[in-house]
């Protein structure tokens, strides 16, 4: 296959896998080589093995980091850190897209940016919404879920002092109800003591917006 070829067959994916470029192919070994040369020509990102993006020059729709996510490993949801800043609760940018996984933790590091998984129990998979931006759909974790997260798989013990180091802020968005219901779920005292921790910040955080 010539790369003009190629271009045109894939210049409107934002993301490239080998699995759809070898659908009815029957000698599947020059369509890999031909893949490592443009890599190595700078034509194309390798993201993981299977998985790549056309580089700048060539690329006609940019990749939806949340989509790439749910690609590299499936399924995984973004919590944690990058969940909390989508949601716009912590003030920093942050540049590790962590995501939850029930399968085996990794990382893929890439032009494409840094793709970071964490392993969490089936019993605790659930709490993320879906988002599409530009036709591609990625996963989510709810404010609720992402704090929760955040305290169990780092195994943190959550104080009124480290939630003002942390900067949480937007705190409206936080539904209490439900932050309480997904702790109850988790089935650890600890969880329970960080989420009534955190409702107490966020009652205080309240008050004291009133207050100025």
């Amino acid at each position: 296959m010539k790369w003009e070829e190629f271009l045109n067959a894939v210049r409107n994916l934002p993301v490239i896998t080998t699995e759809i470029l070898l659908t009815g192919v029957s000698n599947i070994e020059p369509i890999r080589v031909q893949l490592s040369r443009w890599q190595r020509a700078g034509k194309l990102i390798q993201v993981k093995r299977g998985i790549y993006l056309l580089t700048e020059p060539y690329r006609k729709v940019n990749a939806y980091e949340p989509y790439l996510a749910s690609i590299l490993k499936t399924p995984s949801y973004i919590s944690l850190e990058k969940a909390l800043e989508y949601h716009g609760l912590i003030p920093e940018a942050v540049s590790v897209y962590t995501s939850v996984t029930t399968k085996r933790q990794g990382r893929f590091i890439s032009e494409a940016g840094v793709f970071d998984y964490r392993h969490i129990k089936n019993s605790l998979f659930w709490g993320y919404e879906s988002i599409t931006v530009n036709k591609q759909t990625g996963f989510i974790a709810s404010p609720e879920k992402a704090l929760l997260d955040l305290v169990y798989l780092n195994n943190l013990k959550i104080t009124l002092d480290y939630l003002r180091e942390m900067r949480l802020q937007n705190v409206e968005k936080i539904n209490l109800k439900k932050l309480l219901e997904y702790a109850g779920r988790f089935k650890s005292p600890g969880i329970l003591h960080a989420s009534e921790t955190i409702k107490g910040y966020i009652v205080l955080y309240k008050g004291e917006e009133k207050t100025l």
